[in-house]
């Protein structure tokens, strides 16, 4: 090779036709392994620590390798030469995460088949007041766990309620309606509205021929009990708008004149307007500085409150006596006729 001439660099014959991406950087390493990290709980460290074991067994057929750390309270998962899904990383990532909200490690191994998936449904931040979070919290367990078992069995989901979190296993499209029934629980709307809505449709998923059309007729409606005052406004005018109309069609079956209302009630007068606001009423420290009563020393006042109490007691006692006399008092007694009122009552006849 003479000096003017320059040196060609051999590019590889796999990496001939690509191109450069806006990742490829210097700082990126190609040949390093991924790592996914986790944190975990203190209460739950003695049981990872004793089925690590397992959680190993499970990740390495997949090529996975896992590290406990219980010293800094971690978990974490990265991927090996062996490995040959590229997606079985996130998949190692969401078994390590269910372990730390508190799932048993015989149910956290099924999210690494494909058909399944998890949520883990935060709920901690939705109510601020520490016992209703609670209570809306126990109505997705409901009695006996009744509630959950009923969501567990119409999504076909594995679901575990564990301090400020929902953890869901299942299906991609069922895990969107236990999404839908935790966060409306947490807004106050009762899971057992939900529970019915997916009991009709798992029936009419049965038949064959509503499947091409709306399932809107047979869903229920549950309306609000909580209305606005624009709604109890209108709501109270239709009922109004309604018996007058039914009013009106009486009066013309019965031959009255229909603008004529019997039974109508008198229209109240309208007040007349004025800018300016009504009179302030007196304070009671005006009402006893007019009477002299504030100026009183305490035992003047309390001898006044308690001739004024003896008065009262005095009247209320003259009313009772009052009451009971009159149980006493002889009914007016009409005398009979004599003889001579007789006979002149029989002649005034004749």
């Amino acid at each position: 090779m003479s000096d003017g001439e320059t040196p060609t660099t051999v590019v590889n014959k796999n990496k001939r036709h690509r191109k450069d991406k806006p990742w490829d950087t210097d700082d990126i390493d190609h040949g390093k392994s991924n790592l996914l990290q986790t944190r975990t709980t203190r209460y739950r460290e003695k049981y990872l620590r004793e089925v690590w074991g397992a959680v190993t067994r499970a990740l390495e057929p997949h090529g996975i390798a896992c590290t406990l750390d219980l010293i800094n309270g971690s978990m974490s998962v990265r991927t090996t030469r062996k490995t040959f899904d590229p997606y079985i990383i996130l998949k190692a990532r969401d078994m390590i995460k269910l372990l730390a909200r508190g799932v048993a490690v015989g149910q956290a191994v099924k999210i690494l088949d494909d058909a399944v998936a998890c949520d883990i449904i935060k709920i901690g931040n939705i109510v601020r007041n520490k016992e209703r979070f609670v209570k809306r919290r126990q109505r997705i367990i409901g009695p006996d766990g009744s509630t959950l078992k009923a969501i567990e069995l119409l999504t076909g989901c594995y679901v575990l309620v564990q301090g400020n979190t929902v953890s869901a296993m299942g299906p991609y499209k069922s895990l969107k309606e236990v999404r839908r029934i935790v966060l409306d629980c947490m807004k106050n709307i009762h899971p057992i509205y939900r529970i019915k809505e997916l009991m009709i449709k798992r029936e009419l998923a049965k038949d064959p021929k509503l499947a091409t059309e709306s399932w809107d007729r047979f869903l229920p409606k549950f309306r609000k009990r909580h209305l606005t005052s624009a709604e109890k406004s209108a709501k109270k005018r239709e009922a109004a708008a309604t018996k007058a109309e039914a009013r009106q069609a009486a009066a013309a079956s019965s031959g009255q004149p229909m603008d004529v209302d019997v039974h109508e009630p008198p229209k109240k007068k309208k007040k007349v307007y004025t800018p300016f606001p009504p009179p302030q009423l007196p304070r009671k420290v005006d009402l006893q500085l007019e009477s002299g009563e504030y100026f009183l020393k305490s035992s003047e006042k309390e001898a006044r409150e308690a001739i004024k109490r003896k008065q009262q007691q005095a009247e209320v006692t003259a009313q009772h006596q009052a009451k009971r006399a009159e149980a006493y008092v002889a009914p007016e007694e009409t005398a009979a006729p004599t003889v001579a009122e007789k006979r002149r009552k029989r002649k005034r006849e004749d």
